[in-house]
Protein backbone atom coordinates (compact mmCIF):
# COMPACT_ATOMS: atom_id res chain seq x y z
CA UNK A 1 0.00 0.00 0.00
CA UNK A 2 1.26 3.69 -1.01
CA UNK A 3 -0.36 6.83 -0.34
CA UNK A 4 0.33 10.42 -1.06
CA UNK A 5 -1.40 14.15 -0.13
CA UNK A 6 -0.36 17.20 -1.36
CA UNK A 7 -1.51 20.23 1.35
CA UNK A 8 -1.21 23.64 1.25
CA UNK A 9 0.55 25.21 3.97
CA UNK A 10 -2.17 26.40 6.15
CA UNK A 11 -2.62 25.11 9.68
CA UNK A 12 -6.40 23.83 9.22
CA UNK A 13 -4.83 21.33 6.88
CA UNK A 14 -3.54 18.94 9.28
CA UNK A 15 -7.28 17.98 9.77
CA UNK A 16 -6.73 16.59 6.53
CA UNK A 17 -4.03 15.06 7.45
CA UNK A 18 -5.95 13.66 10.40
CA UNK A 19 -8.23 11.49 7.68
CA UNK A 20 -5.07 10.79 5.91
CA UNK A 21 -3.34 8.58 8.85
CA UNK A 22 -7.61 7.16 9.52
CA UNK A 23 -7.25 5.96 6.22
CA UNK A 24 -3.80 3.93 6.83
CA UNK A 25 -4.74 3.07 10.03
CA UNK A 26 -8.20 1.40 8.24
CA UNK A 27 -6.10 -0.26 5.84
CA UNK A 28 -2.69 -1.41 8.07
CA UNK A 29 -5.28 -2.73 10.80
CA UNK A 30 -3.26 -0.61 13.42
CA UNK A 31 -4.40 -0.50 17.21
CA UNK A 32 -4.55 1.99 18.86
CA UNK A 33 -1.49 2.67 20.08
CA UNK A 34 0.02 2.45 17.34
CA UNK A 35 -2.53 4.43 15.55
CA UNK A 36 -2.02 7.31 18.35
CA UNK A 37 2.05 7.25 17.59
CA UNK A 38 1.41 7.49 14.21
CA UNK A 39 -1.26 10.34 14.52
CA UNK A 40 1.12 12.41 16.64
CA UNK A 41 3.99 11.75 14.96
CA UNK A 42 2.90 12.31 11.48
CA UNK A 43 0.83 15.71 13.16
CA UNK A 44 3.96 17.16 14.17
CA UNK A 45 5.89 16.59 11.35
CA UNK A 46 3.46 17.70 8.78
CA UNK A 47 3.00 20.79 11.71
CA UNK A 48 6.68 21.60 11.66
CA UNK A 49 6.69 21.45 7.44
CA UNK A 50 3.75 23.91 7.33
CA UNK A 51 5.23 26.36 10.19
CA UNK A 52 9.21 26.31 9.97
CA UNK A 53 9.76 24.42 6.53
CA UNK A 54 7.31 26.30 3.98
CA UNK A 55 6.71 29.63 6.36
CA UNK A 56 2.82 29.48 6.28
CA UNK A 57 3.33 30.40 2.40
CA UNK A 58 0.01 28.79 1.14
CA UNK A 59 1.64 28.93 -2.27
CA UNK A 60 3.82 25.74 -1.06
CA UNK A 61 2.51 22.67 -0.12
CA UNK A 62 3.77 19.85 1.86
CA UNK A 63 3.74 16.36 0.73
CA UNK A 64 2.98 13.53 2.53
CA UNK A 65 3.87 9.76 1.30
CA UNK A 66 3.07 6.58 3.51
CA UNK A 67 3.23 3.38 2.25
CA UNK A 68 3.20 0.48 4.26
CA UNK A 69 5.11 -3.22 3.77
CA UNK A 70 6.37 -6.17 5.45
CA UNK A 71 4.90 -5.06 9.05
CA UNK A 72 6.23 -1.24 8.60
CA UNK A 73 4.90 1.78 8.27
CA UNK A 74 6.76 4.49 6.90
CA UNK A 75 5.67 8.25 6.70
CA UNK A 76 7.91 11.10 4.40
CA UNK A 77 6.90 14.21 4.93
CA UNK A 78 8.99 17.34 2.93
CA UNK A 79 8.68 20.87 2.93
CA UNK A 80 9.77 23.40 -0.20
CA UNK A 81 12.18 25.08 2.71
CA UNK A 82 15.74 24.98 3.27
CA UNK A 83 16.01 23.09 5.82
CA UNK A 84 17.26 23.42 9.68
CA UNK A 85 20.17 22.03 11.46
CA UNK A 86 18.55 18.83 12.63
CA UNK A 87 21.70 17.83 14.45
CA UNK A 88 22.03 20.09 17.28
CA UNK A 89 18.15 20.63 18.65
CA UNK A 90 18.09 22.12 22.09
CA UNK A 91 16.46 19.27 24.54
CA UNK A 92 13.27 19.64 25.32
CA UNK A 93 14.10 18.22 28.60
CA UNK A 94 17.07 20.44 29.75
CA UNK A 95 16.06 22.33 32.89
CA UNK A 96 16.66 25.35 30.56
CA UNK A 97 13.89 24.64 27.79
CA UNK A 98 11.11 23.09 30.27
CA UNK A 99 9.12 26.44 29.98
CA UNK A 100 9.17 26.67 26.69
CA UNK A 101 6.24 26.17 24.46
CA UNK A 102 8.01 24.75 21.03
CA UNK A 103 10.31 22.93 20.72
CA UNK A 104 9.27 19.62 21.78
CA UNK A 105 8.04 18.08 18.40
CA UNK A 106 10.80 16.55 17.30
CA UNK A 107 11.19 15.20 20.52
CA UNK A 108 8.13 13.47 20.09
CA UNK A 109 8.61 12.30 17.09
CA UNK A 110 11.42 10.41 18.35
CA UNK A 111 9.82 8.93 21.27
CA UNK A 112 6.53 7.32 19.45
CA UNK A 113 8.50 6.66 16.07
CA UNK A 114 11.30 3.20 15.84
CA UNK A 115 13.13 5.15 13.23
CA UNK A 116 13.51 9.08 12.48
CA UNK A 117 15.66 9.93 9.72
CA UNK A 118 16.01 13.68 8.15
CA UNK A 119 16.73 14.07 4.11
CA UNK A 120 18.24 17.06 1.94
CA UNK A 121 19.24 19.25 5.28
CA UNK A 122 15.97 18.55 6.98
CA UNK A 123 13.25 19.34 4.68
CA UNK A 124 12.23 15.96 4.20
CA UNK A 125 11.56 13.83 7.45
CA UNK A 126 11.34 10.25 7.79
CA UNK A 127 9.49 8.08 9.94
CA UNK A 128 9.33 4.62 10.30
CA UNK A 129 6.90 2.56 12.34
CA UNK A 130 7.28 -1.51 13.26
CA UNK A 131 3.47 -2.58 13.23
CA UNK A 132 3.64 -6.31 15.01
Amino acid sequence: MEKQIYVPSKIENLRKIEKFIDEISNECSLNSEVYGNVLIATLEAVNNAIVHGNKLNENLEVKITASFKDNSLFISIEDKGKGFDYKHIPDPTAPENIENISGRGIFLMEKLSDKLVFKRNGSIVEIYFNIK
